[in-house]
């Protein structure tokens, strides 16, 4: 692929969604879809239209080999898929039921291939000069994976404002990934003095940050010097924080089908904004609307929308076209 554009960082996998509501212990058919949080953000952004990869792994078995062609059927880079021959790529199995919230239910012992990334697998040149990398709180819960993150952070080093150049960090709190969180606050710390861009719901800037607040969560992040944040309030809308403005964009409100990859869908959108040179609230709303989108539909990967979908209901709203 030329010249990327994106790099993530992170969680790869299988989704089973059921094709029926209720228990798991009910359910009789699944789907398969390709899913995991950077792999989300990396065809959503790839759908808008951006030239993306994802740095990660998976097991030498025949999931692998399915999130490779499916990435590449999103038009995804999968140079940087490797293999982990003594784990098993992941399966996630999803219960509809609440659908803003379903349950999950992870296959990721006794280690997921994605949390074995070493220095030797890290294309250093592509981490110092690709326009946005997006790394992730999970990256940091185990070893080896936190100190290759780390390193890729410290290579890197922090963009300089105004280059169109970003980082950024997704807080992708997991509490089943970590001991506890005051650990992941520790390892969050370590990465917000290295990037340019974080967002998180409330949830997670609270293990980041200490606090539920989005203003004075906003505050402490800008405060590691930040050029912007975005803390996600669900119903609420986006509180939109940068250095010198600060903002609160409303939600598209839409029949949810299934909440999973909304987030991630919010996350492709923010790099194609991001991309595009816009201001932060531009980026909210089309983030927002992507949310939304995703939110009404079943899966992730496969759920992602296209930039005339985003246009549609930016511009229906009466919002920054």
């Amino acid at each position: 692929m030329s010249q990327l554009e994106l790099l993530t960082l992170g969680r790869v996998g299988v989704d089973l969604y059921p094709q029926q509501h209720g228990p798991l212990k009910d359910v009789t058919a699944f789907s398969k879809f390709l899913g995991g949080t950077a792999t989300n953000v990396a065809v959503g952004a790839a759908r808008l239209g951006h030239r993306t990869a994802v740095l990660t792994k998976v097991g030498a078995d025949g999931f692998g080999d399915f999130v490779r062609e499916a990435l590449q059927g999103f038009g995804v880079d999968p140079t940087y898929v490797g293999t982990c021959a003594e784990l098993r790529t992941p399966i996630v199995f999803c219960e509809l039921d609440p659908p803003e919230d379903p349950p999950l239910l992870f296959y990721r012992e006794p280690m997921a291939p994605d949390l074995t990334i070493e220095k030797d697998d890290v294309p250093w040149d592509v981490v110092k000069e690709v326009p946005i990398l997006w790394v992730t709180g999970t990256g940091v819960s185990v070893e080896p994976s936190r100190t290759t993150q780390l390193a890729m952070l410290e290579a890197r080093g922090r963009p300089a404002t105004g280059t169109g150049r970003h980082t950024v960090l997704d807080l992708d709190w997991r509490a089943m990934f970590w001991p506890s969180p005051t650990e992941a606050r520790r390892e969050y710390s370590a990465m917000l003095d290295q990037v340019t861009v974080a967002v998180g719901n409330r949830d997670e800037v609270e293990v980041a940050v200490g606090t539920r607040d989005p203003h004075e969560a906003a505050d402490r992040l800008l405060a590691r010097g930040l050029e912007l944040a975005l803390v996600k309030m669900g119903g609420e809308g986006v509180l939109v924080a940068t250095q010198d403005t600060r903002s609160i964009v409303p939600p598209h409100p839409v029949e949810v089908v299934c909440g999973l990859g909304a987030g991630d869908a919010f996350g492709g959108a923010l790099v194609h904004g991001l991309l595009s040179g816009w201001g932060p609230v531009r980026i909210a709303e089309y983030a927002n609307a992507a949310g939304a989108i995703v939110a009404s539909r079943l899966a992730c990967a496969d759920a992602m929308p296209t930039l005339a979908e985003l246009d549609a209901i930016v511009t229906s709203r009466g919002a920054h076209a």
